[in-house]
């Protein structure tokens, strides 16, 4: 009973400061052209991590779980796109900022705020989605893991820079679909292998979710930016040739 008293304060606490941090960075402190696209941020991967961690993690969407996840990515892609870049991804931040397509002062509070919406998500699904069902079961990682993430975060950021990124695909109406495609053909391939992250935010949702160990997250995070910074200069030899 204690270590659950005290993991639910703690939940709370982690509640009390993301609302803090919206309310007060993105809402009041940020310059509005920043704080807009902060927000877009949050409630993007928000929606993108409570999708997952809903019909994934608690099973609730079966076998249509990637379908959900690939829909629901999509759809924010398009209602974000145009004002915050719609990455909902830290790992595709990092990407787009080695690309030059984002401000180098954008990409800490980016970072934070998909993180944030990430967790957020986590403890609204725990508490007040599935209050009562337990702890859904820890996935074991392997090294096979560690190349699905490195192999599918590399073809989601390379996929990125090239439909939402080049001059050459600008103003396309299908970019969304795109990356969306992408995230649904991981899911199915890898996704008992690795839980099909591709996402650094993602994967801190999954940790509080108990569904990744903390020892084991470094499966997930290192080969997440390893493959998207490596999807970076692969897509500039390409363009550049």
């Amino acid at each position: 009973m204690t270590i659950q008293l005290i993991f639910k304060c703690s939940n709370i606490v982690l509640f009390r400061i993301t609302l803090i941090y919206v309310i007060n960075i993105i809402l009041i402190a940020m310059p509005s052209s920043l704080s807009q696209k902060l927000l877009t941020e949050f409630i993007g991967t928000f929606f993108l991590s409570l999708t997952i961690c809903t019909a994934a993690v608690y099973g609730s969407g079966g076998d249509y779980a990637p379908f959900g996840i690939a829909a629901t990515l999509m759809v924010m892609i398009y209602a974000g796109g145009n004002i915050s870049g719609a990455h909902y991804n830290p790992a595709v931040t990092v990407s787009i900022y080695l690309r030059g397509a984002c401000e180098k002062d954008e990409v800490l509070p980016y970072i934070a705020s998909q993180v944030l919406a990430a967790v957020s998500a986590a403890l609204v699904v725990e508490n007040l989605l599935f209050p009562n069902e337990p702890s859904p079961g820890m996935q074991a990682l392997g090294s096979e893991a560690v190349v699905a993430e490195l192999l599918f975060t590399f073809a989601l950021a390379y996929v990125i820079l090239n439909v939402a990124t080049t001059e050459s695909t600008s103003d396309n109406g299908y970019y969304g679909a795109a990356i969306a495609l992408v995230v649904l053909a991981g899911a199915i391939t890898v996704g008992s292998i690795s839980l099909a992250s591709f996402n650094p935010a993602v994967t801190s949702a999954l940790i509080l979710s108990g569904k990744i160990s903390f020892t084991n997250s470094w499966m997930h995070f290192a080969p997440q930016f390893a493959g998207a910074i490596l999807a970076t200069y692969v897509y500039k030899y390409t363009i550049n040739n």
